[in-house]
């Protein structure tokens, strides 16, 4: 009898742990509200890398990007993310210098990037520049600057976003620190009569703005596209600045602390696929890092094309965004 009772008790223990080994491995991926949501482009790439391997994607949305930041600099080395994807170039220089992320390993030639891209520790998964979005049956003559906009009445409004909490709003900071450089200041102070709202997210900013409480908001050149594809709207567009335009790329990278390593580098290499990036342009309304030809939407292509693109070094970004912010801040109150 105790014989059969040790050879039920390893029966069960074999079949135990092998139930266990049978169980799929699960990636945690940290992002934004926007980009894990049912209209975002999470669902798709989600069901999409699911299929390739085998395992479960969980997405952790957090409010937004800079925000999943400061929650794994909270966790630190505890923190259950394997990957943190929708940083951009303006964080990743301070994202890099917590040394949290891992180099990613990847071959990432042949991207279609307004720039060459090197990062060793960051993947790019789409752009697209900054700029102030209108209704053209609101607004018939938008401001063709800054400086217009300053010239403008005082009743007419702009929604923001504060650069403490979103990347639209760290990326304004730098798009008129790139264009006006020790004047920014100055443009700022210009700006305060005309802020409806420095929102903490793009979402609120751009909410305020449809409900009609701003002339313009703080957006991207790919937004009338949205509004021309996903409504039928075709009565948006966005005020083309003469100083140029800043980009955004946002951006992925893997935690030295995964426990899922090569699964987490492989989910890069498929947020990069032909595959992924198909589901970039209507569900996250940036531009794909591919070449997608005839698979972009025809209302992207129907954009203006920045003619004068503006940047800043990520050295200077990380040493000085403190400072910046304090002195936009300064200048608004």
């Amino acid at each position: 009898m105790f014989v059969l009772k040790s050879l039920a008790v390893a029966v069960f223990a074999l079949v135990a742990s092998a139930a266990v080994a049978a169980e799929p491995a699960t990636l945690t991926v940290y992002t934004y509200q926007s980009f894990a949501s049912e209209y975002g482009p999470g669902p798709g790439i989600k069901k999409g890398f699911e299929a390739q391997c085998g395992c479960t994607l969980d997405f952790v949305a957090v409010d937004s990007a800079i925000g999943a930041l400061r929650r794994i600099q909270l966790e630190g080395a505890t923190s259950r993310a394997d990957v943190l994807v929708g940083l951009d170039t303006s964080i990743a220089g301070e994202a890099r210098g917590t040394g949290l992320f891992a180099p990613h390993g990847l071959d990432l030639t042949g991207l279609a990037l307004p720039q060459k891209w090197t990062d060793a520790d960051f993947v790019p998964f789409d752009y697209g520049y900054f700029a102030f979005v209108y209704d053209t049956t609101k607004v018939s003559k938008p401001p063709k600057s800054f400086e217009d906009l300053i010239a403008e009445p005082a009743s007419f409004k702009v929604a923001l976003e504060d650069p403490r909490s979103d990347t639209p709003g760290l990326g304004l900071l730098l798009w008129i620190k790139a264009a006006y450089g020790d004047r920014a200041p100055e443009i700022w102070q210009g700006l305060k009569p005309h802020i409806a709202t420095l929102a903490r997210s793009w979402d609120d900013a751009y909410g305020l703005f449809l409900k009609g409480e701003a002339d313009m908001a703080l957006s991207y050149t790919t937004s009338p596209a949205y509004h021309a594809i996903e409504e039928k709207k075709p009565n948006y567009a966005f005020a083309e600045f003469s100083e140029g335009y800043y980009p955004q790329i946002e951006v992925a990278g893997v935690l030295k602390a995964s426990k899922q390593p090569q699964l987490a580098r492989q989910f890069l290499t498929y947020l990069t696929s032909v595959e992924a990036q198909k589901i970039i342009p209507t569900t996250n309304w940036m531009y794909p890092v591919r070449d997608l030809g005839a698979d972009l939407p025809a209302a992207f292509a129907a954009q203006p094309q920045p003619s004068k693109i503006l940047s800043l070094d990520e050295a200077s970004i990380t040493a000085n965004k403190a400072k910046w912010i304090d002195e936009a801040l300064a200048a608004i109150k």
